[in-house]
């Protein structure tokens, strides 16, 4: 009997901010030609029934509260069934190369001698503000936009939250909703403390949830509206140009104005 050998290599899949129709063609494409799919916990399952029958499926999502692996296990994972089945495609959530470790996954496999490759995916940091019709960015009220994420792999907020903080850009916060109290703290240090804010959980999805306040009412109005991870949290100006009535509202309510 004749054994197809495969060479083995690495596909890195943006799977997007979680709608399943968000991913590319070129995504769908790739997986259509795995032997083996590593999966994140942000990336739709529903996108695994384009990948062949025969190709193995592995969970490796990393969530906060919930076992998963750890990245030196995912990147061993990665090589085995790289050379054992030979196309593994690397579905992550939102795109790879945006707070998604992909490039130490590309390294990794690169220091095997494994070819390597990256189809980009629509990250959270756009598509989510987008599916609650909020701009980055938008004339006379914001030129431009900092993305930060709310913790390092030290587990401390990073030291450019207060840099971006004094400037005049929208904010978009990517996994900060443990710390939110604490970023709200270090943000209302250097803008004022009514300055807008938006919260969206589980963007693009059907249970996407959103709330919206100030930089000093954020924290008590998401967790009225039991709002958690995952999570996008965008700060600036734009909030309220996007979203006039909620901040309105938000406002008058305020205790401490």
């Amino acid at each position: 009997m004749n054994h197809i050998i495969k060479t083995p290599r690495l596909t890195l899949v943006g799977a997007g901010p979680g709608d399943p129709d968000l991913i590319s063609v070129k995504g769908i494409k790739s997986l259509a030609d795995a032997d083996a799919v590593l999966y994140d916990a942000l990336a739709n399952e529903e996108l695994l029934q384009y990948a062949p029958s025969r190709a193995i499926k592995i969970f490796v999502g990393k969530r906060v509260g919930m076992h998963s692996a750890q990245q030196q296990e995912i990147n061993k994972l990665i090589v085995k069934y790289a050379f054992s089945h030979g196309h593994v495609v690397r579905l992550k959530g939102g795109d790879p190369f945006v707070f998604g470790r992909g490039f130490e996954e590309i390294e990794h496999a690169r220091s095997h001698g494994i070819t390597t490759s990256v189809i980009p995916g629509i990250t959270s940091v756009l598509a989510v503000p987008a599916s609650q019709q909020i701009p980055l960015t938008h004339r006379n009220v914001s030129e431009s936009f900092w993305v930060l994420t709310g913790t390092t792999k030290n587990h401390d907020i990073s030291r450019d939250l207060e840099l971006a903080a004094k400037s005049s850009a929208t904010m978009v916060i990517l996994m900060g909703m443990h710390k939110l109290s604490e970023i709200m703290e270090r943000i209302g240090k250097h803008r004022h403390k009514n300055t807008p804010v938006a919260i969206v959980q589980n963007g693009s999805l059907p249970d996407e949830k959103l709330g919206v306040g100030t930089v000093s009412t954020i924290f008590e109005i998401i967790r009225g509206k039991g709002i958690g991870s995952p999570a996008v949290i965008i700060v600036g100006e734009i909030v309220k140009s996007a979203r006039p009535e909620e901040f309105r509202s938000i406002i008058r309510n305020s205790v401490s104005i």
